[in-house]
């Protein structure tokens, strides 16, 4: 570990260890990251380690407000990956780099959206919960699930013989239906079930909407049908 061999190095102590795992740089919501400005402001440690900058925060004005609150505990910020110089040229170099951590994590963000609007607009899964009803084929598409289909199938015709929602929710847990976690299936799940378009082959992700892209497990005619009965 970098840090670990920087405090040897130069004679550092390592009291503590704050490590916020698979938790953004670019939001001072982490637990173990408060759990620092904490100690350090109640004098707990004398020097803190970092990394490097875009590891204590992405986000400029949080890091220029927590790091002005740990120096102002006598707390001495080094970077263990980064040689920042002492005095006013180490104040500008560490704004610098604060400011390209920042910029390349919003371009990232960016990048990362933009591939997502494209995967969208070609029907391909961006990913999150799948539908009920449906799996994602090798092709990165929803397919139909040949286990779940029919449950949905006779939840929209339930709907549509006038049961309601409670009713069917009651159903479906008397036969024992259960989601692909092996979870039974919830109220919520169902009343959202019955409203969303997917199951008339509508794709919907990022605001894009492409119809006839989803292979459909029920009728527009019987949709809209059970759209009236919802709103009874």
């Amino acid at each position: 570990h970098v840090c670990n061999a920087y405090a040897q190095e130069h004679g550092l102590e390592v009291c503590y260890t704050y490590i916020d795992r698979a938790i953004t740089g670019k939001t001072d919501d982490r637990e173990e990251f408060q759990q620092m400005i904490k100690d350090g402001k109640a004098g707990r440690f004398e020097v803190l380690l970092v990394y490097k900058t875009d590891r204590f925060s992405r986000n400029k004005y949080d890091s220029a407000i927590y790091k002005s609150q740990l120096r102002k505990a006598g707390v001495e910020i080094r970077y263990a990956a980064e040689a920042i110089p002492e005095g006013p040229e180490g104040i500008i170099m560490e704004s610098l780099m604060e400011g390209l951590a920042e910029y390349y994590s919003a371009e990232l963000a960016e990048k990362v959206t933009r591939g997502m609007k494209e995967n969208a607009l070609k029907g391909l899964w961006n990913g999150g919960n799948v539908p009920f009803g449906y799996v994602i084929n090798k092709e990165r598409k929803l397919d139909i699930d040949p286990q779940a289909a029919p449950v949905v199938q006779e939840i929209f015709k339930l709907s549509n013989d006038g049961k309601t929602v409670k009713e069917i929710y009651n159903i479906m847990n008397e036969r024992k239906a259960t989601r692909s976690n092996g979870k039974a299936l919830r109220y919520n799940a169902i009343r959202y079930m019955l409203s969303n378009r997917v199951y008339i082959g509508e794709y919907h992700h990022m605001g894009v909407v492409i119809e006839n892209s989803v292979p459909p497990l029920v009728s527009e005619e019987l949709f809209n049908a059970v759209q009236l009965e919802l709103a009874k």
